[in-house]
């Protein structure tokens, strides 16, 4: 639900939609949510792939906590850069994306992976066989 994959919404959608239903505090929870989701999200990545607190050069200068902040900061504006820049996709355009690009995309990374896998013998389960005649 973040651009720039979320759908542009019709004229009756603004007047009925969540716009108009939720008004004040309401309103502001709810997108209060929607920025906690990314930091959230920000803190986890760091976490995950960018080494948590840890930064072998700064470590001297900073303790691991500013370069947690700094780096959950970084990533996190890159959230709103990202989604400042690039245009929304309309619906036709999202299909394409989805159907002609992501799908094959996938499913040739799928076949390829496996091809890697079985033409080395590096699958982790060893006791099933995989083809028995």
């Amino acid at each position: 639900n973040r651009a720039p994959f979320d759908l542009a919404e019709a004229e009756a959608e603004i007047v009925a939609g969540y716009n108009l239903e939720y008004s004040a505090i309401i309103f502001a929870l709810f997108f209060l949510g929607e920025y906690g989701n990314m930091a959230l999200l920000s803190a986890l990545w760091v976490i995950f792939f960018w080494g948590g607190w840890c930064f072998p050069i700064l470590e001297i200068f900073l303790p691991g906590e500013y370069l947690f902040g700094f780096k959950t900061t970084l990533l996190a504006s890159l959230f709103i850069i990202v989604r400042a820049i690039l245009p929304r996709y309309r619906y036709d355009q999202l299909m394409y994306l989805g159907w002609k690009t992501l799908l094959p995309l996938t499913l040739g990374l799928l076949v390829f992976y496996s091809s890697i896998l079985l033409g080395f013998d590096l699958l982790p389960i060893k006791e099933i066989p995989l083809f028995k005649y």
